[in-house]
């Protein structure tokens, strides 16, 4: 019985140290997966930092191009006000010319006329 006693007081320290032992990598493990849930989380907000400054660049870029195509607006009606001017112009001139034309083909028929009367 005493013999009994002793292996099984030796079987149950075995069964205890190996509970002890699968408890320690138990607890390895969870430190590790810890240690990867708090790398991952970092890596993480870091991402999320960066996705926040794209889109802030994009909304910057967005209220530019809104800008530009204002800005670009008036340019075109700047243009097309410059164009109707120099048509007006071209036109105004080209009735100058034709009067030019004219007065010059009435001094032509004046000035012989004075010269021999």
């Amino acid at each position: 019985l005493h013999r009994q006693a002793e292996q099984t007081c030796r079987q149950l320290v075995r069964t205890q140290e190996e509970h002890e032992h699968l408890l320690q990598a138990a607890v390895e493990q969870a430190e590790g997966l810890e240690h990867n849930l708090r790398s991952a989380e970092a890596v993480l907000a870091e991402r999320a930092a960066q996705l926040k400054d794209a889109q802030a660049q994009l909304s910057r870029n967005k209220l530019l191009i809104k800008d530009l195509c204002e800005e670009n607006r008036g340019f075109a009606m700047a243009l097309q006000a410059a164009e109707l001017k120099q048509k007006s112009t071209e036109e105004k001139n080209q009735l100058l010319e034709e009067q030019a034309s004219a007065l010059k083909q009435l001094i032509g028929k004046i000035t012989p006329a004075s010269l021999s009367g």
